[in-house]
């Protein structure tokens, strides 16, 4: 059983995904955030979505992590002249995702806004932005704090899937060769929702507390 707007195959009364259901994890909505903000700050460097006006395809690209605020508001630098900033301008609707070698994972859904406000830029600054940017030599384009082109995305998280592990690799093969013989779907993950009434709610929960 599917219950999905697609579906290839009939499986009676048997889930027809049992992975999912297997390693999904109903936990409180505090470890819930905590988990996901910890494997985000761990990872660092992301792949960011948009979507580009003109032709309507979905366009990714690496970024750095530059800062979180207001909960599970992400922060990344970026160049106002760039093609992302052109998408986000037509659609403000993102992905942002996360994967590190042990195969965790993180999809974060939000909406995002381009900010040119110089504190705010100045706040998340960072000299590294120079090699990016370059100097251009005419005393305003020059990759420091002031530059024009220097901007901050911010995503506003909207839904978020994460799937983190406690188990060893060792653990996770043998359970996967286990259940390549025996059929059994192995428990090798915590597979994590946060829905948008979830987030809501811990988002007001951080405003009372600041």
């Amino acid at each position: 059983m599917s219950g999905a707007k697609f579906s290839n195959a009939d499986t009676g009364d048997k889930h027809a995904d049992p992975y999912t259901v297997k390693n999904l994890e109903e936990t409180s909505l505090k470890e819930k955030v905590e988990g996901l903000i910890s494997f985000v700050e761990k990872s660092q460097f992301a792949m960011m979505t948009t979507r580009q006006g003109e032709s309507g395809l979905l366009v990714s690209r690496a970024m750095a992590l530059a800062g979180k605020e207001d909960g599970l508001d992400l922060i990344f630098h970026t160049n106002t002249e760039s093609g992302k900033t052109d998408d986000l301008a037509s659609d403000p609707k993102i992905n942002i995702s996360f994967l590190n070698s042990s195969g965790e994972w993180a999809s974060i859904s939000g909406n995002a806004s381009v900010i040119t406000d110089r504190a705010v830029v100045k706040k998340h600054y960072s000299k590294a932005l120079k090699a990016w940017l370059g100097d251009l030599g005419d005393g305003t384009h020059n990759g420091g704090p002031d530059d024009p082109r220097i901007g901050v995305i911010r995503v506003n998280t909207v839904t978020a899937t994460y799937c983190v592990t406690d188990k060893n690799a060792i653990s996770r093969s043998a359970e996967i060769a286990k259940g390549a013989i025996t059929g059994s779907t192995p428990d090798i993950n915590k597979l994590r929702l946060l829905s948008e009434e979830e987030i809501s709610t811990y988002e007001q929960s951080v405003k009372l507390v600041t």
